[in-house]
């Protein structure tokens, strides 16, 4: 596994608070810029041409503002890849912990190259292996580290809101374009949900577009990717009262297309190890 590290130049100079409903960025007191005078802006010449363009010093107040517009929810604040609890797979009792999935994270992080095509990643586990806690911690470098347009969205909430719009008659409200253009979408519990067709439409609109659009996707899931080879073909997908079985697999849940499409793209990463939730609570009972 890669080594943790110390702190960097790109987590140096801002501070993130939980205010509200989301994490915000602050920037941290400085003085003014001498090459801009405060100004933000600069005068230069480019092969004899004078420009004028946004000062250096407006980088970290830019990233602070791309990390606003990612719609953190509060209740992540502290989830960074250095706080993440690896966990040794012998006492995980799962092979590779959840040390494998830090490490793939890392290496996902390490090889993204803004601007170029870049493939997404999904880690999918059962509850409390850690999965969200890395989407927030990879949001967090992506932003400030790459300067990369984010955004973050918890799949059941998109879909609250959107039926609220429609009951508000608001537009604005049901339209997935926010979620389309950012170069990275982070997509926590995908496929979660009573799988109807309006919310397989959902999914399939979002993997689908951004699939055209050649946007990366991060994803976290509780559902296999899909059933393994041999699986029977017509075993029941529904309770008694037609909900969806909670065993369904990924492959089910967004449908043929959309999954085909996550295939190409898109490097599934398995979430061991043991249920860090459960393991706390046991702790504060000691």
């Amino acid at each position: 596994m890669a080594a943790r590290t110390t702190k960097q130049d790109w987590e140096r100079g801002w501070t993130l608070r939980a205010e509200g409903p989301w994490v915000t960025a602050h920037v941290d007191p400085r003085p003014p810029c001498a090459l801009c005078a405060g100004s933000g802006r600069r005068e230069v010449e480019v092969d004899g041409v004078r420009r004028f363009g946004r000062c250096r010093c407006q980088m970290l107040p830019d990233r602070a503002s791309l990390w606003n517009a990612a719609r953190v929810p509060a209740r992540h604040l502290h989830c960074t890849m250095d706080s993440f609890e690896t966990r040794d797979p012998t006492r995980a009792g799962a092979e590779g912990g959840s040390a494998g999935a830090w490490a793939e994270v890392r290496r996902w992080l390490d090889d993204y190259r803004p601007g170029q095509d870049n493939r997404s990643l999904v880690l999918y586990g059962e509850t409390g292996r850690g999965k969200t806690h890395l989407a927030v911690a990879a949001c967090r470098e992506l932003v400030f580290r790459h300067g990369v347009p984010v955004r973050f969205i918890e799949f059941t909430h998109l879909l609250s809101d959107i039926r609220e719009g429609i009951g508000r008659g608001d537009p604005a409200a049901t339209t997935l374009t926010p979620f389309i253009h950012p170069p990275v979408l982070v997509v926590d519990e995908l496929g979660k949900g009573r799988n109807t067709e309006w919310e397989v439409s959902i999914l399939d609109e979002i993997v689908s577009r951004r699939y055209n659009a050649r946007g990366a996707l991060f994803g976290t899931t509780n559902f296999k990717p899909k059933p393994p080879p041999g699986a029977d073909p017509n075993r029941p997908r529904t309770h008694g009262d037609g909900v969806p079985l909670a065993s369904m697999y990924l492959s089910e849940r967004l449908g043929e297309r959309a999954f085909s499409r996550l295939l190409e793209t898109v490097t599934f990463v398995p979430a061991l190890g043991d249920d860090h939730r459960l393991r706390l609570a046991a702790n504060s009972r000691r």
